[in-house]
């Protein structure tokens, strides 16, 4: 099964653990796929830069090396726009190269969409309860 999943995710599995660390530990012991885009994995950088000039004493999980060390880095060729965040269309863009069914988000805008072609799009308890 492959996934895409979304950068609040990561975050949150990093930062505050409960189901996103759950989920980003599932995908460490390889039970599923995760794939992302180099675009994607800078989104996750730029996005755990700023989190630890937040909490600068905050303790965290996996490192992200470990987390898009496990991913499939694919180079994307669709172009979408379905988003109310344009931003976001590129989590759909590399579900759709990379033939995943699932993205897995946090992410109220891109929650909204729900579905997309074949994509499904949830929440990290929704795609707890199916893996």
């Amino acid at each position: 099964m492959k996934i895409v999943i979304d950068t609040n995710v990561v975050a949150s599995a990093i930062f505050f653990g409960g189901k996103p660390r759950q989920l980003i530990d599932k995908l460490v012991n390889k039970e599923f796929e995760a794939c992302a885009t180099k675009e994607i994995i800078a989104e996750y950088r730029e996005t755990i830069e700023y989190l630890f000039e937040k909490y600068p004493s905050k303790q965290v999980g996996s490192p992200l090396e470990i987390i898009t060390g496990t991913m499939t880095i694919i180079k994307t060729t669709s172009s979408i726009d379905v988003c109310r965040d344009p931003d976001d269309n590129k989590f759909i863009e590399c579900a759709i190269d990379a033939e995943c069914l699932y993205i897995v988000s946090g992410d109220k805008d891109l929650l909204t969409v729900e579905k997309y072609e074949d994509i499904r799009i949830m929440t990290v308890a929704e795609f707890l309860d199916l893996a």
